[in-house]
This record gives structure tokens, sequence and C-alpha cells, in this order.
């Protein structure tokens, strides 16, 4: 059977690798990877390479008819690409719909939110889907949940510190919120079925596994680490706060990670943690599908398993390659909020101007 040919931009990110491995373990992809031509040589372009993924040269921001030509005889477009890299999808899209791509998935792949205001990475990518819907380009959008390997807290141990982006000891609000879970290694699971699905074409899915408050998410940890954790709740008001500070400092980028991060991990914190946004039932709201309705033959990967290898020493961390997450696991070992990741970044201030007033 003739194969899909799929296009995958980003493939050596987190969510790229993870829908890479997807593809390829389906059997049912050929997948070409966009790489930028002074990356080919890179051991991560190699790597991809020697998997079978077939290597495409250029970059977003070539003019039109060499994107026309690296999309040659592509059915799908897959898009991973940065936060600060969202609307250099756009010209890629314009050419997917002079080269008649069947389906063109733009970079989602967050968590539930509203556009309009609530964070601002849902905003740019907010402005790319509806270049797309004005194309009349057929596509399919995928959200998908809080990510099991971000999901967890630090042990008094220290033992899962090397697994570990941040030390991540914070509660946000009262740390009942319910919100949906995925491991990153089932994106890539996840998409194999959504770009074969005939249901999915031109809607929103939302891909999780399961659905938890971080106060289970604390209790599991607990259980599974036999260690006592200590729970810092941080009220709606602090984080509040943080938004509105972070966003003030960012006003002056042009997208500067320096300035955007702090805004992106601050709005991460009010919308799933206050707000409850990433809820598969408002989810549903939005008009987004769910994939345990869509796949319910689907075995997601368990939770409680993930934790226990987290705890044995034997998980994968996320993020190990970066510089930002190597200076940051240099605080480790420490619990004080005070020196959280979030506490580093955003100064503990009050605010009158502040959002639950809007």
């Amino acid at each position: 059977m003739e194969k899909t040919q799929v296009l995958l931009v980003g493939a050596a990110g987190e969510t790229g690798g993870s829908i890479a491995n997807g593809l390829i373990e389906d059997g049912s992809f050929e997948v070409h990877a966009l790489v930028r031509p002074a990356s080919v040589h890179k051991p991560a372009v190699i790597k991809l390479q020697e998997r079978g993924i077939q290597i495409r040269k250029g970059d977003l921001k070539a003019p039109e008819e060499q994107l026309i030509e690296l999309l040659a005889e592509i059915d799908v477009v897959i898009s991973c690409v940065g936060p600060a890299e969202q609307q250099d999808q756009i010209p890629l899209a314009k050419a997917a719909k002079k080269c008649g791509v069947k389906r063109f998935i733009p970079c989602g792949f967050i968590t539930v939110a509203p556009p309009g205001g609530v964070m601002w990475l849902r905003d740019e990518k907010e402005i790319v889907y509806n270049q797309i819907r004005q194309l009349w380009l057929p596509y399919t959008i995928v959200d998908v949940g809080w990510w099991y390997q971000l999901s967890y807290p630090r042990l008094p141990s220290g033992r899962v510190d090397y697994a570990m982006t941040s030390g991540n000891d914070e509660i946000i609000g009262n740390g009942n919120k319910p919100t949906a879970l995925t491991d990153l290694r089932d994106i890539g699971r996840y998409m194999a079925l959504i770009i074969k699905d005939p249901r999915t074409l031109n809607k929103k899915i939302l891909a999780y596994n399961q659905v938890s408050t971080q106060n289970q998410i604390y209790s599991l940890m607990e259980e599974v680490s036999e260690e006592k954790i200590d729970r810092n709740y941080v009220s709606e008001e602090t984080i509040c706060s943080r938004v509105l500070a972070a966003r003030q400092a960012s006003e002056t980028y042009p997208f500067d990670p320096i300035k955007f991060v702090p805004r992106y991990l601050a709005e991460y914190q009010y919308s799933w943690g206050i707000r409850g946004d990433n809820d598969p039932e408002y989810a549903r709201y939005l008009g987004y599908y769910l994939t345990p309705e869509l796949y319910p033959e689907f075995k997601p990967s368990d939770f409680r398993q993930y934790l226990e290898s987290v705890v044995r020493g034997t998980a994968k961390g996320v993020y190990q390659d970066r510089i930002v997450s190597r200076k940051h696991q240099r605080h480790f070992p420490r619990t004080e909020s005070s020196d959280s990741l979030y506490a580093r970044i955003f100064p503990r201030t009050e605010s009158s101007d502040s959002l639950m007033s809007r």
C-alpha cells in the first residue's frame, strides 16, 4: 500500500521527536523532515536520517517558490516550531495551498485555552489558524494535555532531579483544578491515528491520557516514592501578579526569549492552574473532539508506571539539552518556593491592578 508522505517541521524537538517516533512505528507513513541547511550535519539530524527519515533542506523564511519545491509530493504537513516562530508558518501554509497539500497541521500541541488575552502563545497560534482558514486549506489543530514529564513535584531526597527541568515545587491555587495529562511519548501515537482519520479533518482535537489535579499528583507521587512532599500553595492573587509583571516586562520584546519565556510560563500557570482551562469538559465546550472518545481502543501510557520509572531513575527527562534547563538544574537541591524557577523569574509583589478585577 502506498504510504502517506508527511513533512515534519521541527522533527528534532521534543514534540517533533515524539511525532517522528509515532509515525515511524505506525508504518503507514513516509516521513520527511524540513531542516535548515546549517543544521543538516548536527547529531540530532543525523539520528533522524539513521531512522529512515528523509531530509529536505530549507527554511520557513525562504521565498514561496522554494517552499513549493520543498512540498513536492507531500500529503500532510505537521509543524512543531518554537514559540517565537509561530507566524513563520504562514508562508508555508500558503505554499501548501498552492501545492494541494491534503492536510496541514499547524503547531498547536499546547494545553487548552481560549483565544483573546489569556495566553500570549495561544493568541500567536490563533493568528496562524485564522490564516489557514482564510486560505481554505484542509487542516487539523491538535492540542495536548500537560505532559507527564512536567507535572510531578520534586522529592525532598533529590532523587528525581535528574529528570526535571525545574523544581516544580508549587501548587497553583487550591490544587483542585482538573487538568488533562498526556505522556509526551504518546503524542506521536495519537498523531498517527489522527492523520488517518477523516473525522478529524478541519477539526480541533484534544489528545490526552487522563485527568488529574495537582493535589492528586502529589498524593500519587508520595505513594510511589514513599516520601512526604511539602505542599506549597500559591494564591490566585500571586499568580495574577506574576502574569501582569511578565506582560509588562515583555511589551518591548520582539520575541526575545528572556522576556517572552517568563510570560509564557506565568500564563500557563494562570490558564490551567487558576482558570482551569485544560479540562476536557471545557475543551468540549470550545469545540474540540476528544481522543478517548475518538479512539477508545487506544492504550495510553500509565501515569503511575511513568512516576515509578522516574523514582527508579530510569525515566528520560525533557529539554535536557537546553542551556536554560541545565542552568536551572544547578539550583537543585532546594525545596523552598523562593528558589523555584518561577520565583527566580517573577517578582513576588502585590498588585492592585490584578487580573482578578478584570
